[in-house]
């Protein structure tokens, strides 16, 4: 039977005990039962509730069922699922039966789909029937495929051969031996979000995800088991796994699941209604929450605890959502390589505008093109080395090298440390940064500065070449509800910024949209903006 992990405090970092033979998901389940927490509430989603004892019997049915297909460990399963009690069902499930599961982004297209299929050569496809759509061209054309498993369709819905999720895992038993894996072995992946282009299979192990926990879950977000916490970032989402899965089965946490769309109303709904205590969100839900009519009171919500990631949040969202409802928005920075947040701003010592300081556990340096240390206060790539880095990518060895370098995870991010107090400050992506008359512009910054206009909901700034073949910046504008675009108003934004900051950082053309290409994250999606000027 694999051991479980457990966490020592007292030094400047955890010190994390991981056993050589070692099982995820054993770990995350039994340690609540260990603990007494059987009858407790893990999951309450929009069906039902599941105790942490339910939870256990569905993880055992589902390993036991993926045996009954003659699935066998290490093999993968496609798991395209909305955030149900099926999710962590059909994850754990595999984990435990020593089957490698990869967490699919649930808004992508068929070709994205088939792309994922043929990439990982999944036997199994697990995956909600309002999903299907996109999954049935693909159906008998993708050769390593076997088994479809639907949840929440009816049998007349299914596809010729495709088994209903409910009795599919009642027909596993109700007892599981888990599979002897260690610690080092591959646990599951997480495709890239695909916010630079193609995306790529992300290999994690089996200790990474409780490490996650012990290092930024525990000490930095500060999930206790009294908690009932809500991610709209959803489960496929490395932010979200943490979020909703990893964190809360590690304490023995209540985690409230919303299958659909994390739209303000829907969030305001769970908030008000499930009364949540710790409340993980993304920048651009939380500009939307608080430009809402809608916006909920203070004393409406429990929330005591709030985060943010995917990337920098702008320092005035941060401070409004404060003003509004007495709670700090602990913004930090992760990425699907290093599974979780690495670097964050903690209770007690946030300062908006930054990333915060690394999280205890891990270390960070900034480098410039030749990969030597900038000073401090200057932009570079930001560089990481702690304990959850991916082995690599799958089946592509090329940015694998590039990516992993030695103990050193590149993020792709351009930071820069302010001087006086060691925060790290967000300097935006690599291929996203500008050079201007030499120097070297954050489309972040202008962003952030367009954002403070009363009349802008959103914006995204790329480089444009003018008449003479030199980057400017470009600000794409996304207005809020009632205001009219025209040059005026573009006039005005460009003299609000040049008021903000240097002036050759201000954006020369401002074109006004409805919406920001984005991931299903919310991760703006800069490439595409620069296609439209190619």
């Amino acid at each position: 039977m694999p051991e479980l992990s457990r966490v020592e405090t007292g030094g400047a970092a955890p010190r994390i005990v991981m056993p050589r033979s070692y099982n995820a998901a054993h770990d995350l389940i039994e340690r609540n039962l260990a603990a007494g927490r059987a009858g407790k509430v893990a999951y309450l989603d929009d069906d039902g509730s599941t105790t942490f004892g339910e939870l256990a019997v569905r993880v055992n049915r589902f390993a036991n069922a993926l045996g009954n297909l003659g699935v066998r460990p290490e093999e993968r399963v496609l798991v395209c699922l909305l955030d149900t009690i099926d999710f962590p069902t059909a994850f754990l499930g595999s984990i435990k039966a020593g089957v490698v599961p990869i967490a699919a982004n649930t808004l992508l297209t068929p070709r994205d789909y088939e792309f994922m299929l043929r990439d990982s050569r999944a036997r199994v496809l697990v995956v909600s029937a309002a999903l299907l759509p996109a999954f049935r061209p693909l159906l008998g054309n993708v050769a390593s495929l076997r088994h479809v498993i639907v949840s929440g369709g009816t049998g007349a819905d299914l596809p010729a051969g495709a088994l209903p999720f409910g009795p599919f895992v009642a027909a596993g038993g109700a007892d599981f031996e888990a599979a002897d894996t260690t610690c080092d072995d591959v646990c599951f992946w997480l495709y890239s979000s695909g916010s630079t282009g193609v995306p790529k299979g992300t290999m994690h192990v089996q200790s990474s995800l409780a490490t996650t926990a012990y290092l930024h879950g525990g000490p930095v977000a500060g999930i206790r088991v009294d908690d009932v916490v809500f991610s709209a970032a959803k489960l496929f989402f490395a932010y979200g796994l943490g979020n909703g899965l990893t964190y809360p089965l590690t304490f023995g946490a209540t985690t409230i699941l919303m299958a659909e769309r994390p739209t303000p109303e829907a969030v305001f709904r769970r908030l008000v209604e499930r009364k949540p205590t710790v409340f993980y969100g993304v920048p651009t839900l939380f500009a939307a929450m608080l430009a809402s009519p809608n916006l909920p009171p203070r004393e409406a919500m429990a929330v005591r605890i709030a985060t943010s990631a995917g990337e920098a949040l702008p320092e005035h969202i941060g401070k409004r959502f404060r003003e509004h409802f007495g709670v700090d928005v602990l913004d930090g920075i992760g990425s699907t390589e290093m599974l979780h947040v690495f670097l964050s701003n903690r209770s007690g010592d946030v300062r908006y505008g930054t990333s915060g300081r690394p999280v205890p556990g891990y270390e960070l340096r900034i480098v410039d093109e030749a990969g030597a240390d900038v000073a401090p206060g200057e932009v570079g790539e930001l560089l990481v080395k702690g304990p959850t880095a991916a082995l690599g990518y799958w089946n592509n060895r090329e940015k694998s090298r590039a990516t992993f370098q030695g103990e050193w995870t590149r993020s792709g991010d351009k930071y820069r440390v302010d001087p006086q107090d060691g925060r790290y400050v967000y300097a935006g992506r690599t291929d996203d940064m500008l050079k201007v008359g030499g120097i070297y512009v954050s489309p972040v910054e202008v962003e952030s500065a367009l954002v403070t206009h009363e009349a802008v909901l959103e914006a995204a700034v790329v480089g444009r070449e003018d008449a003479d073949r030199l980057m400017k910046p470009m600000a794409y504008v996304v207005l809020k509800a009632g205001r009219t675009p025209g040059e005026a108003l573009a006039e005005e934004l460009r003299q609000h910024v040049k008021l903000q900051l240097a002036p050759y950082k201000y954006p020369r053309w401002v074109e006004f949209i409805d919406e920001l290409p984005k991931t299903a994250t919310g991760k703006i999606q800069r490439f595409k903006l620069r296609a439209r000027l190619a």
